[in-house]
């Protein structure tokens, strides 16, 4: 069925089309992925427009205009207010108008286009010495435009101020089609705007000299008062924080800051956050570089790294030296009262900062696994007003029975929080209503803004007049209307507001539980909580080296829907039905998800654990359900019965010789569905089981050795040399009999059914072995992973599957936690590899960096993904995303290291590396098994 809307502006995309040079992208799926950005509401655009430059915007707005159809321009797509979508045209800066076009370092100055990411401008910065100083926790994703639309801030704008304190000059186009430039004063402008701006600002100077709260982090509103005479009728500070409403801006100036040569970081430790919240403004006269604080309800068990206390001040010092900024933060610390730490080493200040960039995310899980939302993310109050507002904060949440974790810029009085609202009841969204309504009169009341970093939007518009009044709010709308008077830029935004009750996206979810296979235990069972989860902040569009493993594809492709995030939109519209209306048949989700390498990286590094390798299975095995399959299912996911029939016949050498004849691998390949690129795979001749059979077996044995399919049948040397140095390390390894599997392969082709048989039948042969209670030592890290975490929640009525997943342990673990006395041979060599990325997301390499530290083997193996990734790489069709992902860290690390020893745990990684680098990669035992000999 063709959807109404898009059928009445048929006229308009083909207009569009015709009219400007980028993608015009009207599909259901490009609409999908524009419904939300990171606040609590969905807004349907009618299609999606990624300019190329100014002519494309202008052109794209003419048309717009000539429609009557109104526009929303859109960054990285993180504002948590509700501004960056919109029912019209969305115009995407960051496919193509994302260059940083310039940086000046002797006037200290850049020229950037609105989609340039923060972090692309801070690295071109900082070969200079310089940098831009606002840097909110998305810096690795969110854009200049998007910065400049919402006033951003971060945590550094205690010395650098915000965005609006740092934008020189901005070449805006107008929803009308004027091209205007921006700076201070009027000179330049068209006498319109000029005559216009010079009216509004002298015949209202009493209101703009008076009824603006005098506060560092007053982003409500717009900045008129900047157009007061005495402060040079500052038209360019004036615009930024308009959040889209005024014009459209095509490329920006900025100002740079010299980056300090050596950063140190105290934290202090507080009884509460109230206490913390007192002692930040004092803090200030020490002229920090910035003043955080957390919480212990938001840190959780990753508070092991901070000194004691509930609630923390993280504040970083500078200076020309790596002395000098430790003396600072150490007079810091010594005029606190209490438990503190000072830590100058890059690596320790990385950690401990993450805790504070994640934040955005994590705190929409509360310690009790419920959710919180946005709303009222980021109000602020004179910073010495900050501890009293805490407490009166508390006490409201406390009278509406609503539970949060604050957190934030205290030297700035901004807090952050996260809400536990219930959005999806009738109730629920009576209940948010009046708490938002109670909470303006509470900030007001303490000399704030109702903003004080990502803008009012949706959530907070409404109640400007409360912080405001009436004639403050009335000027609001004249600025607009002298911008733009026909009202089609990002409307229902600050002037003539959407209610902050309106266009909730939770409304469309279903109501009851959806069908579905896995056992989703963190989120009660609700396939639709699970996809909630993701909140939109795009920690998954960052694509700095140490961004971790998500997501290997859109690093690849930049495109939204191979992110993370956008597979989570389309399967949010999936579920609304509203866009996506073919539900599990969708193949605008199919096609999103068939780049999902299935690496887990999400469920690690994503805020708030995200996994999508967990919701790809589940959407294919009802995708697929009743249908015949791409061929590649049954004999890439079927891999374990194949080859274990293969074995049972001592088919091995044949398979082989047949696959070593170029036109029989040819036609296999094309038959089974693998890409034509790649070699097969040969089997050993002696599986690992029917080596380890003609062994004594241990009388008293210890642990089972988990017999995976890849080690068992294409790497049994792992498996033999891991026998050897357990046995070296006093202990008595066993297998567990003969057909137990993890069913991997099943559940990433998403063949559900068939992998809980395969689980349960294993479970079962367990049982008969009497192995329960003993450590299961996996070689194979995604083997490990899904015995861990998949069995346990596709079996998840099956008490055996928990236990199983409780004992299972890698190489190096085990001998870590059973043979904790043992040392291994000091080897002394440096190495190069890959970590397999379902050990980084759900087992940790804790142990095995431990291990190789111990051996004497130096050096980091490669972060991200190798993109073989099982059976992604093979099937057809994935080739070239697969080499692009190696291609990102694992290749070029192994070319600047040919004398290196190459390391990878995974076979998938082994084979990848063998194929694309031809180096030979070993597991870990073996290389300490060839030690010992």
């Amino acid at each position: 069925m063709v959807d109404r809307r898009e059928s009445r502006h048929g006229g308009l995309r083909a207009a569009l089309v015709a009219a400007v040079r980028g993608t015009v992208d009207f599909s259901s799926a490009g609409r999908a992925l524009t419904t939300m950005d990171a606040s609590n509401y969905r807004r349907v655009p009618l299609g999606v427009v990624a300019p190329r430059d100014a002519d494309d915007v202008a052109a794209a707005l003419a048309v717009c205009r000539e429609h009557g159809v109104p526009v929303t321009p859109r960054g990285g797509g993180t504002s948590i207010a509700g501004q960056a979508t919109g029912e019209g045209v969305v115009l995407d800066f960051t496919r193509h108008m994302n260059e940083v076009v310039r940086v000046d370092p002797e006037h200290r100055t850049a020229v950037v286009r609105p989609g340039a990411v923060l972090d692309d401008l801070r690295a071109a910065a900082a070969a200079h010495g310089l940098t831009f100083g606002p840097d909110p926790s998305t810096h690795s994703r969110c854009t200049l435009g998007g910065m400049i639309g919402n006033n951003a801030c971060g945590a550094h704008s205690v010395a650098w101020g915000t965005t609006a304190d740092n934008v020189l000059g901005l070449d805006v186009v107008t929803y009308g089609g004027e091209r205007v430039r921006l700076g201070r004063g009027t000179d330049g402008l068209p006498p319109r705007l000029a005559d216009g701006l010079r009216a509004l600002a002298d015949g209202h100077l009493a209101l703009l000299r008076t009824g603006f709260p005098g506060l560092p982090r007053r982003i409500s509103g717009y900045a008129l008062d900047a157009l007061l005479p005495e402060r040079g009728r500052d038209v360019a500070r004036a615009f930024t924080g308009s959040e889209g409403t005024l014009g459209v801006v095509t490329e920006a100036t900025v100002r740079l800051v010299g980056l300090p040569r050596a950063r140190a970081l105290v934290v202090l430790g507080f009884a509460d956050e109230g206490g913390a919240a007192d002692a930040a403004a004092g803090i200030l006269v020490h002229r920090p570089l910035t003043v955080e604080g957390m919480a212990a309800d938001l840190v959780g068990d990753a508070a092991g790294g901070l000194p004691a206390g509930a609630a923390w001040l993280f504040v970083e010092t500078g200076g020309a030296t790596e002395e000098e900024a430790a003396a600072r933060a150490d007079e810091i610390r010594r005029a606190h009262d209490g438990p503190s730490r000072v830590v100058t080493e890059p690596a320790g200040r990385r950690a401990l900062w993450r805790l504070r960039e994640d934040a955005a995310g994590t705190a929409t899980r509360l310690p009790d696994g419920g959710e919180a939302w946005p709303g009222w993310e980021d109000c602020a109050v004179p910073p010495r007003r900050l501890g009293a507002y805490l407490r009166d904060f508390r006490a409201l949440l406390d009278a509406h029975g609503l539970r949060g974790a604050p957190y934030g810029h205290f030297g700035e009085g901004c807090v952050h929080v996260r809400v536990n609202f219930d959005l999806s009841s009738r109730e629920g969204v009576r209940r948010y209503r009046a708490f938002s309504e109670e909470l303006a009169g509470l900030v007001v009341a303490h000399g704030g803004s109702l903003s004080g970093e990502h803008g009012d939007g949706q959530a907070r518009a409404e109640l400007l007049p409360r912080m405001y009044g009436p004639d403050v709010v009335e000027l609001f709308g004249r600025f607009k209307e002298l911008w733009d008077p026909d009202g089609g830029l990002n409307p229902g935004m600050l002037v003539r507001p959407y209610g902050l009750d309106e266009n909730l996206r939770f409304g469309v979810l279903p109501r009851g539980p959806v069908d579905v296979e896995f056992g989703y235990p963190e989120d009660g069972g609700d396939f639709t909580a699970a996809v909630r989860r993701c909140v939109g902040v795009a920690k998954c569009r960052g694509t700095s080296p140490d961004a971790g493993v998500m997501c290997p594809s859109y690093r690849v492709t930049r495109e939204e829907r191979h992110s993370t995030r956008g597979r989570a939109r389309l399967l949010h519209e999936m579920l609304a039905g509203e866009v996506v209306k073919d539900g599990w048949r969708s193949e605008e989700v199919r096609e999103a998800l068939d780049l999902c390498l299935s690496c887990k990286g999400c469920r690690g590094d994503c805020p708030v654990g995200v996994d999508m390798a967990t919701y790809k299975a589940e959407f294919l095995n009802r995708h697929y359900a009743g249908r015949l399959r791409p061929v590649a299912h049954y004999a890439l996911g079927g891999l374990p019965a194949w080859l274990r029939a293969a074995a049972l016949l001592r088919a091995a050498p044949l398979f082989n010789a047949a696959v070593s004849v170029g036109p029989l691998a040819a036609a296999g390949k094309r038959v089974a569905g693998i890409a034509p690129e790649r070699d097969i795979p040969r089997p050993a001749s002696e599986p690992f089981s029917r080596w380890f059979a003609r062994r004594p077996r241990p009388a008293a044995p210890d642990l089972l050795l988990w017999p995976d399919t890849f080690t068992e049948h294409f790497a049994p040397s792992a498996g033999r040399a891991a026998v050897r140095v357990l046995e070296a390390a006093g202990r008595r390894p066993d297998l567990p009999g003969g057909g137990v599997c993890c069913g991997l392969t099943w559940v990433s082709t998403g063949r559900l059914d068939r992998a809980r048989t395969v689980m349960r039948r294993t479970l079962d042969r367990l049982d008969a072995a009497a192995a329960p209670g003993r450590p299961v030592v996996v070689l194979e890290p995604s083997c490990a992973a899904t015995l861990r975490t998949d069995l346990p929640e596709l079996c998840h009525d099956d008490p055996r599957a928990r236990r199983l997943a409780a004992s299972v342990r890698t190489f190096a673990q085990y001998l870590e936690e059973f043979a904790p006395h043992w040392r291994p041979p000091v080897i002394g060599r440096p190495v190069a590899g890959q970590t397999h990325c379902h050990q980084h997301a759900v087992l940790g390499d804790g142990a095995e960096r431990r291990l190789r530290e111990k051996a004497g083997l130096t050096g980091e193996l490669s972060g991200g993904c190798c993109g073989l990734a099982g059976n992604f790489g093979f099937e057809k069709g994935h080739y070239e995303v697969s080499v692009a992902c190696a291609e990102e860290r694992l290749l070029p690390s192994l070319r600047e290291g040919p004398e290196k020893l190459v390391l990878a745990d995974g076979f998938s990684c082994r084979t990848q590396i063998g194929q694309l680098a031809g180096r030979r990669a070993r597991h870990l035992a073996e290389v300490l098994e060839e030690a010992l000999e």
